[in-house]
């Protein structure tokens, strides 16, 4: 990913007992149980998506 923005998110909820749409998030961001991190690329879809699970991931660092 050299040359672009990038995002590092890290899981720190559970799913359990949260609406499904929320859990197909996670598993869209690469997350799907705790401590997981990810490094995406910061794009709009991507934020959004972050957005609709803020109460589940922490934004660890933002590169580039």
């Amino acid at each position: 990913m050299a040359g672009k923005k990038t995002i590092v998110i890290k899981q720190t909820g559970s799913p359990i007992r949260r609406p499904a749409e929320q859990r197909a998030t996670l598993v869209g961001l690469g997350l799907n149980k705790m401590g997981r991190v990810r490094e995406l690329e910061d794009t709009p879809a991507v934020r959004g998506m972050i957005r609709k699970v803020a109460h589940m991931v922490e934004i660890l660092e933002e590169r580039g």
